[in-house]
Formats: C-alpha cells, sequence, structure tokens
C-alpha cells in the first residue's frame, strides 16, 4: 500500500480521506490513479488466492477492503462524468470505463478466487458467521455465476469481450442522447412565439438566453426543467411540434444514432445470456431479483394493465372530447397532449404547476422535508460548507442520531446546468463499512436533480412534481443513509434486490400529499403563509388526474423491455420498433407518431442498470403503497411506525431477503390494493 499512501494524486489520496477532494481532481489524474490502483488489485488477488485454508478474515475481508478501494478511486470519475461533463474528461472517462470493465470480468471470471470463496463457504464454520457475512459470501458466489467463472477456454474468453463491449456502448448510449439533448435548443426572439408561458418559465428561458450569449429573447432547450412547460403551455402549435420531433428523435441520426448500438447491445445481451445457459437475457437478470421469472412480471404487468385500461380510456376520451370541443383541436396530435391535458387540468380542477411554485421555494421545501425525517426517524440534519465540491450549487449535510452521533452525510447537487445528465437520481459516494481495524466508515450519498435555479431576486421555486422527485430520490438516500448493516457488500442500497430498490423512494413520494407534512414546507416565498384549504384540496382533487393513463405509459415502457430481453430475437427480421409497436397496441391508449424513437433515448435500459428491470418500478410501488398504507392505519407522523419501517426495511440493506422483511414490517405478503386506492382506481375498476 505504500505506493498508494504516497501518492500525490487525488482520487489516490482519496481512498484514505472522509470524502472525495472534488476540488483538485483533474482528468489527468483519472488514467494514472486507474491504473495503479488495479494494479494492486491485482495483486492482492494473486496473494489471496495462494491461501490454503481461506476464511473470512483472510480471504473476504481482504476483498470487500479492494472492492472500497477500487470503488473511491473510480466512483468520483463516473459521478464527475455525470455531472459536470467535459471534453477533457470524456476520453480518459471512456478509457476508464473499458478498464473497469476488463477488470470486472477478469475478477469475475477469476476460477481460483470462485473456488478459494466456494471453500468459505463449505468451511465448518460458515453458520457460525454473522447472517451479514453469509450473505456476502452468497451473493459473491451467485455473482461470480453470472460473471462466467464457471465458463471454459473460448466461451469464458467471448463472455469476457461480451461484458468489456457492453459496457463500452452503454457509455456510448448514454453520451450520444447528451450530445444530442445539448445540440438543439430553440432560440425565441418574438413574444407572440411565447404566448402562454407562465412568468416563471419566461424569466428562466430569459436567464437561459443570457448565459448561452444570447443579447435578447428566450431559450428553450430539450432538458425537461425547458422543455416539458414550453410543452405544457406554449400557445404556439407549431413549436409544440418542432420541440416535441427534436426531444423525440434524440439520438436517431448521423454520429449520434443510437439505434446500431441498441441492436448491437442486444445480441450480446442474448449471446452472453446463452453462454451462462439461460433461455434468454431476461432469465439472466431475474436472478437476483425478487421476481422469479419473466412470466410472473408479464402476468403482474398484463393484470395491471386490464384494472387500468378501462379508466385510461376514459381519461383519453375525456381530453381528446374537450381538446375538439374547447381548443378547437380536432386532431389531437402528439404535442398537444401535455398542452390540452394542462388545460384540461386547469378547468376540472382549476390548478396549475405555476399557481403552486410560489409556495415551494427551495429553501422551505428542503428544510420542510428534513423537518419531517427528523420527526418520524429521530435524526437531525445540518449543513457543513467545509467540504470540497464539483460545482459552486453543490450543497453538504450531515446526519446526526438523537443523542448527537454522526451517523451520515450527504451532498445535493439541485439544479439543471449545461453538460449534467438529465434526470434525477441517488448514487453512493461512500458505503457504510466496519472496517478490519474496527473504525466504522460512515455513509455518503449523492442526491442529483435537474430542477430549476433561482432567477433574478427570486429563489428557486419548484413545481409540486419536482418536490415529488425531490422526496423520492431523498427516499433513496435513507435508504442509504440509514443502514445499521456492518458489511460493505449488502450495506445500505448494496444488494438489495433491484425489483425492491424503489420501495423506500416511493414510500416517500406519498407524504407530498398528506396536509400535515405539505404544511412543513408549502410556504408562499413572498409572505410567508401556508398554503390555503381552497388551494391544497384543488391539488389533491387533481392528483390522480389522467393516472391510469401515466400507469399504462409505465406498462408499456415496462413490457416493451421484457419483452425485448426475453422475446425478441435480435438475429431475426423483426425490428426493435416493431416490438414496440405490437406492445403499444396491446396496452397503450397514446400511439405516438412513427417519427417517436422513445428506445433511441430509453437510457433506463441501455445505459443505467434496469435493462429486463423496468417493471421494478411498477413491482416496487406495489410494496411501497402497502406499506404507506400501515402508515395511513396507525398516523402518518406515527414515530413507532416509522421506527419499526426502519428497523425491518430501512437499516437491512440486502442482508436479509427482501419479501421476509416486509412480512415482519406488514404482517403479511404484498398486494395491488394501497396502489389502486392510491391510483384514483377503486374496486368497482378492478373487476
Amino acid at each position: 500500500m505504500n505506493t498508494l499512501t504516497c501518492s500525490d494524486n487525488p482520487l489516490i489520496q482519496g481512498i484514505f480521506t472522509e470524502l472525495p477532494l472534488f476540488d483538485r481532481i483533474r482528468a489527468e489524474h483519472v488514467l494514472p490513479a486507474l491504473e495503479l490502483t488495479l494494479a494492486y488489485a491485482r495483486n492482492q488477488v494473486a496473494l489471496l488466492t495462494d491461501i490454503d485454508a481461506p476464511s473470512w478474515d483472510s480471504l473476504m475481508q481482504p476483498l470487500e477492503s479492494m472492492d472500497e478501494m477500487l470503488g473511491r478511486v473510480w466512483g468520483p470519475v463516473s459521478h464527475l462524468n455525470a455531472v459536470c461533463d467535459s471534453d477533457e474528461m470524456r476520453p480518459v472517462y471512456q478509457q476508464g470505463v473499458a478498464k473497469m470493465a476488463e477488470w470486472s470480468s477478469e475478477l469475475g471470471q477469476n476460477e481460483a478466487l470462485y473456488a478459494a470463496i466456494r471453500k468459505v463457504a463449505d468451511r465448518d464454520d460458515f453458520a457460525t458467521l454473522s447472517g451479514e457475512r453469509q450473505r456476502v459470501v452468497e451473493h459473491a458466489l451467485r455473482d461470480f455465476k453470472l460473471s462466467g467463472a464457471e465458463l471454459e477456454g473460448d466461451a469464458k474468453e467471448r463472455f469476457k469481450a461480451i461484458r468489456m463491449r457492453s459496457s463500452e456502448l452503454s457509455t456510448t448510449f448514454e453520451q450520444h442522447i447528451l450530445d444530442a439533448t445539448r445540440a438543439f435548443s430553440l432560440h425565441i426572439t418574438d413574444a407572440v412565439d411565447v404566448s402562454g408561458l407562465p412568468e416563471s418559465i419566461l424569466a428562466a428561458a430569459s436567464q437561459r438566453a443570457a448565459n448561452s450569449g444570447k443579447e435578447d429573447g428566450w431559450l428553450i432547450t430539450l432538458d425537461i426543467p425547458s422543455y416539458l412547460p414550453f410543452m405544457q403551455y406554449a400557445d404556439n402549435r407549431n413549436l409544440r411540434e418542432t420541440m416535441y420531433r427534436a426531444y423525440v428523435t434524440r439520438a436517431t441520426t448521423g454520429e449520434l444514432d443510437n439505434t446500431g448500438v441498441i441492436d448491437e447491445m442486444l445480441k450480446l445481451r442474448k449471446e452472453a445470456a446463452s453462454l451462462l445457459g439461460f433461455e434468454h437475457y431476461a432469465a439472466s437478470s431475474l436472478v437476483s431479483k425478487m421476481a422469479e421469472s419473466a412470466d410472473e412480471v408479464s402476468a403482474f404487468l398484463r393484470e395491471l394493465a386490464a384494472k387500468s385500461r378501462p379508466a385510461a380510456e376514459h381519461e383519453i376520451a375525456e381530453l381528446r372530447a374537450f381538446a375538439a370541443d374547447e381548443l378547437g383541436l380536432n386532431d389531437l396530435q402528439a404535442w398537444d397532449i401535455p398542452y390540452a391535458s394542462e388545460k384540461l387540468r386547469l378547468k376540472k380542477y382549476a390548478i396549475s404547476q405555476e399557481e403552486l411554485k410560489p409556495y415551494f421555494s427551495e429553501q422551505n421545501v428542503v428544510q420542510g422535508m428534513f423537518g419531517l425525517v427528523e420527526r418520524l426517524y429521530g435524526i437531525s440534519i445540518r449543513e457543513s460548507e467545509s467540504v470540497a465540491k464539483w460545482h459552486d450549487s453543490a450543497r453538504f449535510f450531515e446526519v446526526f442520531s438523537n443523542t448527537g452521533e454522526k451517523i451520515a452525510a450527504f451532498y445535493l447537487d439541485p439544479y439543471a446546468r449545461a453538460h449534467k445528465r438529465g434526470g434525477a437520481w441517488m448514487d453512493e459516494c461512500v458505503a457504510r463499512w466496519l472496517k478490519s481495524d474496527g473504525t466504522l466508515q460512515l455513509p455518503v450519498a449523492y442526491l442529483v436533480c435537474n430542477f430549476d435555479a433561482p432567477v433574478g431576486d427570486k429563489p428557486a421555486l419548484w413545481t409540486h412534481d419536482e418536490v415529488t422527485t425531490l422526496f423520492h430520490e431523498f427516499g433513496h438516500g435513507l435508504h442509504h443513509m440509514l443502514t445499521t448493516v456492518n458489511e460493505l457488500s449488502v450495506s445500505g442500497i448494496r444488494g438489495v434486490p433491484w425489483d425492491a430498490v424503489e420501495l423506500p423512494s416511493q414510500f416517500m413520494e406519498n407524504f407530498c400529499w398528506e396536509r400535515e407534512v405539505v404544511d412543513m414546507f408549502a410556504r408562499h416565498y413572498q409572505t410567508g403563509e401556508t398554503m390555503p384549504d381552497a388551494l391544497f384540496n384543488k391539488m389533491l382533487a387533481a392528483k390522480n388526474f389522467q393516472s391510469a393513463m401515466m400507469i399504462l405509459r409505465q406498462i408499456e415502457f415496462s413490457l416493451f423491455d421484457l419483452l425485448l430481453h426475453s422475446e425478441y430475437n435480435p438475429d431475426g427480421n423483426d425490428s426493435v420498433q416493431n416490438l414496440l409497436d405490437k406492445v403499444r397496441s396491446e396496452v397503450a391508449v397514446l400511439i405516438p407518431p412513427a417519427f417517436n424513437k422513445f428506445q433511441n433515448s430509453f437510457s433506463h435500459i441501455f445505459a443505467g442498470g434496469y435493462a429486463a428491470g423496468y417493471y421494478s418500478y411498477k413491482w416496487a410501488e406495489v410494496l411501497s403503497a402497502d406499506v404507506y398504507a400501515t402508515f395511513e392505519e396507525e398516523g402518518i407522523l406515527n414515530t413507532d411506525t416509522a421506527t419499526r419501517l426502519r428497523n425491518e426495511l430501512l437499516s437491512i440493506g440486502g442482508s436479509r431477503d427482501i419479501m421476509d422483511a416486509f412480512i415482519a414490517f406488514r404482517g403479511r405478503k404484498p398486494t395491488v390494493d394501497a396502489l389502486l386506492r392510491h391510483s384514483g382506481l377503486h374496486t368497482d375498476q378492478e373487476q
């Protein structure tokens, strides 16, 4: 370790510091740091596989240390690529991805290491290990099999090549989307063309234009905080169509076309699954998930679709009639849907997201959210300024127990900006881990969103949808930060089945609709007054507006993903587009135009780890709705219920079976009833 400890490379030094040294990391540090740590790791593996009678202490603990070391080097690089992409960092990041993919394949196929871990599992004293440690070993053996450790000869080499190429393709897919999103913008200089846009949206667009060097006018981009409000409010139908076409055709032409990337990726996934002895890629993906088979997932999705479809058909019929009668849109097109829907929402409930925004200022929302979890879980959250960050707008907070002991920390990066990946996510910066020397490493999370920043003298004002997104990501963060697991590989979100990992995040969203909770953060940014009853009641009444259509949209994505990785033959004569069209004809009530190439920007399954797993959102939503129903029954702010939730589900990481943990909390297996009720789809619509 001397070579590492003596290095002046900030990524190497970050192995030994509490937090990454973001103020010092540069592109030129990445590859040297990776090469140094990978060389050390390879040497460690050689030593570990030479042990005669491997045990937890002699084999598994050093492997955990090695994994943590590599994560401390590569994690900050991966994070920087997502939050501040640059021309300097991009090529070294791509090379780093290749090196990490090579290492992952090399490690996963190391027969000697696999045999050594099997020896640990076969030891007479294995049963005396803690449940957490047994789980680590079991997961390691499972992952070795899924990494091709039992393959031989040419098959093993081919599997390794597939994994490396797949990793490269995922990076390419995401970068194509980022570049295509950045490549398009609409500069508007005539006020007539921004008719309908609320003042706050115009102010943000004006500031965006100024920041981009425009002397006047408004700049509309394909980033969601800019694109979506334009589609909802802009009266100019032609410009809505222009924006829609640009958005749904991202990464579809020229050097940024993801079509070939998708085709190659699907072929590689099918081949990899076949090499491992699986019928299809979905089968290999489901090994580590709660769901037992593709048929089970398919049945779940189709059942939910059947229960949602009657309401969805009513919703789209209502929208078409309204658009024709009141907006003169007799031929409702895809670029009219958000606009007409917002107008219909306004007519039915006399409420819009813009009307709510003055009550959702950044400071109030963030502090109110903190106040909620502090009350539920007996923790406290304090901001700290004395840490290195990647951008001036990023913030850092520390989490303390009710006895004043620091238990976790997190970064919050809330604003959309150039060179930042779209969407919202939580990721781990540091995982909780009891080291071999007895010191406890505390968990640290990244919470990243893409909301509008403050404009002029106004604070950042967010929509209720964005508030819900923040609560969602913070739910992920709590899952990571409230863990009490001491073993690295099953701590926090690690080792949690992919189709259960959304449970804590979707659970948190429910609080955004509770008056008692909303009053904690919904205060007018100018007057400080709480949201009037009339406005809150309208917001609540509009909660399930077009909810069935949204459920079917998610089922469309989920079923497409599942069938793409189970029934679709990438070597056959069919096409990805044809499969998507078939799925839409089965479950959708809204069929987009032929030029819509949604799949080319479906980063969840082609770049984000959700391949054959997008159904997880709905699967976990069933779990989270049922969990929240317990709070509805026992008290929304019942601290005893929250303590039980924390002990049985939030704190266990991947150390226990999630279904067993759910039953321990709820007293029974989950049902879809709460989800249907929360979505406004009541029993009479279920039959």
